[in-house]
C-alpha cells in the first residue's frame, strides 16, 4: 500500500504513497454485492441504531464510489514514513512557501482519518489565496494516529493520549520545529490537551473542539448555572444514550473488531457518529462518510483504532490541572464543553469561540470556520 525506502535508521523519515491494489477494491465491492441486511426495527429509525434503509442507500452509493479519487487527493500533498516509540508514524507534511509560517499539527478524531484535514491544508498554507493574510500562514502537520490508518500496524499495546502526544512532540522536533501549536477534535482533542499537560519548550498551544470536563458531584459545582449550562448538561446525557460504541470498545474490542474486520456494511453502520446518531443535525455529506469507511476498511484499522477506549479506560493515571495555552471553539450541534468546568480542569485557557452552525465533525462540516478560528488563536500566541 505504500511506496518508500527501507534503510536501518529509526530516525529515518521516508516517502510514502498511498496504492490500493485493485484486488482489495474488487473485493469491497463483492462484498458489498452480496451484502445481508438485518431485519429493520419498527419505524426503521435512529433509535435502535442505523436504520436498514439508509444502509441500503449508502451501499448503492459505495458500489460506485470512486477509492481511487481519495487516494489522489492524498498523493496529492508530500506523505512520509517514520518510527517513534516502535510505531510507525504516517503523516502528511505540507510547508508553507511564506517565510516563517507557523508549524501546526492537526490531530484527527474517531472515526476519523487525516481525511479530516484535506479541505483545511489549502487555506492554512496559503491563506493570501483563501481569504487571508500572510501572517496567517501554517506549516500543516497530519499523522495518522497510531493503530489508524496508515500508522499500522499497531505495535502492543498501552497506547493512550499521552502516550500519542509524545510521540507527536517527537515527530514535530524530528521535522526540526523547535515551536509548534496543534489543533484537535474528540481523541485529537484529547491529544492536544495531553501536549497541553505536558507544555513542552516552544509549544504555542492547544486549540481544540472539546474539552472533556464533567460534573464530579461537588458541592456547589453547579452553582450559577443557567439555561445554557443545564441544555449542554442534557446533551451530554443524550449523547451517552446513544454512544454505545464507547462502552463496547472500552470492554471488548477485540470483539466488535471481528465483525468490522470481515464486513465493509459494518464499518459503515459503527461509524454512524458521522450522521450524529441520525439526529439530523449532521452537515458530513455521503462521499464523506465513504471516503472515511472505505480508508478504515482498506487498511483493516477499526478494531486497533478502538483499542484506544480500553486503554484510556485502563491508563490509571490520576487526573491533572492543564497550564498548557488553550483556545476552545464549540460547534452549535456538537459535545457542548461547560466552560466552569473546563476552566477548573484547564488553568490557561486564553481563547473561548461559539459557532451558531457545524457539528461533531467541524473540519468536515465548516472547515472554513475552524481554519479562521485557527488563524484568531494562533496569531495571539
Amino acid at each position: 500500500m505504500i511506496t518508500s525506502a527501507t534503510t536501518g535508521d529509526t530516525t529515518e523519515i521516508r516517502p510514502f504513497r498511498v496504492e490500493v491494489p485493485q484486488a482489495d477494491l474488487d473485493d469491497l465491492r463483492e462484498r458489498l454485492a452480496r451484502t445481508r441486511f438485518a431485519p429493520a426495527a419498527p419505524g426503521d429509525s435512529w433509535d435502535y441504531g442505523t436504520p436498514v434503509s439508509y444502509l441500503r442507500d449508502m451501499v448503492e452509493r459505495w458500489q460506485a464510489f470512486d477509492w481511487r479519487e481519495v487516494e489522489a487527493r492524498i498523493n496529492a500533498h508530500p506523505n512520509f514514513v517514520t518510527e517513534i516509540d516502535g510505531q510507525t508514524i504516517h503523516f502528511t507534511h505540507v510547508r508553507s512557501e511564506v517565510p516563517g509560517a507557523r508549524p501546526l499539527l492537526l490531530a484527527h478524531t474517531y472515526p476519523g482519518s487525516v481525511l479530516d484535514y484535506l479541505d483545511m491544508i489549502g487555506p492554512l498554507v496559503d491563506p493570501v489565496a483563501h481569504g487571508g493574510r500572510a501572517e496567517d500562514a501554517f506549516d500543516v502537520v497530519i499523522p495518522s494516529m497510531p493503530g489508524f490508518g496508515f500508522s499500522t500496524p499497531l505495535i502492543g499495546g498501552d497506547w493512550t493520549m499521552a502516550r500519542v502526544a509524545a510521540a507527536y512532540d517527537v515527530l514535530m522536533r524530528r521535522l526540526g520545529y523547535d515551536s509548534y501549536g496543534i489543533h484537535g477534535s474528540d481523541g485529537g482533542a484529547m491529544v492536544s490537551r495531553e501536549l497541553a499537560v505536558r507544555n513542552p519548550e516552544g509549544f504555542l498551544g492547544a486549540h481544540v473542539l472539546h474539552l472533556f470536563s464533567f460534573p464530579t458531584g461537588a458541592p456547589g459545582e453547579m452553582d450559577g448555572f443557567g439555561e445554557k449550562e443545564y441544555a449542554a448538561l442534557g446533551h451530554l446525557q443524550w449523547f451517552q444514550s446513544v454512544g454505545g460504541y464507547n462502552q463496547m470498545n472500552a470492554t471488548r474490542p477485540q470483539t466488535i473488531g471481528a465483525a468490522l474486520a470481515d464486513s465493509p456494511v459494518a464499518v459503515l453502520a459503527y461509524s454512524e457518529l458521522f450522521e450524529n446518531f441520525g439526529n439530523g443535525t449532521s452537515l458530513v455529506r455521503p462521499e464523506q462518510v465513504l471516503a472515511q469507511a472505505s480508508l478504515y476498511w482498506l487498511t483493516n484499522t477499526y478494531a486497533t483504532a478502538a483499542r484506544y477506549h480500553y486503554e484510556e479506560q485502563r491508563s490509571g493515571t490520576d487526573p491533572v490541572v492543564s497550564q498548557g495555552r488553550i483556545g476552545v471553539a464549540v460547534f452549535k450541534d456538537d459535545f457542548q464543553t461547560i466552560r466552569a468546568f473546563a476552566e477548573r480542569d484547564n488553568a490557561n485557557i486564553v481563547h473561548w469561540s461559539e459557532f451558531p452552525r457545524g457539528g461533531h465533525f467541524a473540519a468536515l462540516e465548516v472547515p472554513e470556520d475552524v481554519v479562521a478560528d485557527l488563524r484568531t488563536f494562533f496569531a495571539k500566541a
